[in-house]
């Protein structure tokens, strides 16, 4: 299968040429976390095992649960590919349409895997995937909805790569409560993809069995001692929420006016329905703004958020050429 997803900014640059892109392809915050001053050992040390402790400690004290049961990886993506190899491949349902490495990556390792539309139909799956808030239509499940549904599974994947603003949307305390395994990223909220880390929330023996496949040194030092500043910093996180919902509901009425009515989002992302995705995209292309569009529908196509003032002014003046 063909694993496209956001941030193929090099496609863009081939096709349309220019250097001054905005990519807004990815539900990347643009307005990052501010980076710390770091000891400079971080950069020519492999990693120590108190630099992942701390790391650890940090991720246990905001999703609620206990350190053996977190393991940092370079991003969600590195979970991604290391889930299906817990057990024997059997019969796979990833609720959708989603994010297609979920079942890129299952299909890889041998499972049979099934893309489904109701949540219904998930039951009875040895494993099943729900993406929360979804990407890229943004819909949502209660934890209680989610922990009901684990009951009647082998493995429910939560990946809550988009969760950081609504924690109520969580489920990360109940991780490896019946057979529960929840993603998390980190570089979507706090902005730094390019650090590469991400967390896979479970049951001990699972985490222990990720972290033998994982190696020695599942994430840099650099990522140890950033990840557990930003993720300690809940004024930050506030304050960011606060602006990514003010920033939604802008982009939000930008679109509207564009004649783009919402389908769905969350607060990193939005997704609109234009009369042509492929002349939505290009028409944003020609300012060098980067979308995303989807193999299965003719008119979605998902916006990112602007980061500073400027782009803002770009994507409107953009979004009002005819």
């Amino acid at each position: 299968m063909t694993r496209d997803h956001g941030g193929d900014l090099d496609r863009a640059m081939t096709e349309y040429g220019g250097k001054d892109w905005i990519d807004l392809s990815t539900g990347i915050n643009r307005q990052p976390y501010p980076l710390p001053t770091i000891a400079a050992r971080l950069w020519h040390d492999l990693p120590r095992a108190a630099d992942l402790a701390d790391l650890r400690a940090a991720a246990s004290a905001l999703y609620g649960l206990p350190s053996d049961q977190i393991l940092p990886l370079a991003g969600a993506q590195a979970a991604i590919q290391l889930y299906p190899r817990l057990g024997s491949p059997g019969r796979a349902r990833i609720l959708g349409p989603t994010y297609n490495e979920h079942v890129g990556s299952l299909s890889a390792q041998g499972w049979q895997t099934q893309t489904v539309l109701d949540p219904a139909d998930l039951a009875g799956a040895d494993l099943a995937v729900i993406v929360n808030p979804n990407n890229p239509d943004g819909r949502f499940w209660r934890p209680d909805d989610l922990r009901r549904l684990a009951k009647t599974v082998g493995r429910l994947i939560v990946d809550e790569s988009f969760a950081d603003p609504v924690p109520e949307l969580s489920v990360a305390q109940a991780a490896g409560q019946d057979g529960l395994i929840v993603l998390r990223s980190f570089g979507k909220f706090w902005g730094l993809a390019g650090l590469r880390l991400g967390f896979l929330l479970a049951a001990a023996r699972d985490i222990a069995q990720i972290a033998a496949l994982a190696g020695p040194w599942p994430v840099s030092g650099p990522a140890c001692a950033i990840g557990a500043a930003a993720l300690s910093d809940i004024t930050w996180q506030d304050a960011t929420t606060l602006r990514l919902a003010a920033e939604t509901a802008r982009l939000d009425l930008m679109a509207s006016a564009a004649g783009w009515p919402l389908v769905g989002g969350a607060h990193l992302f939005r997704t609109y329905a234009a009369p042509s995705a492929k002349a939505a995209q290009a028409r944003l292309a020609q300012a060098r703004i980067w979308s995303r569009i989807f193999p299965y529908s003719e008119s979605w196509i998902r916006l990112g958020l602007p980061g500073a003032e400027p782009e803002w002014t770009r994507l409107q003046a953009a979004l009002a050429t005819d």
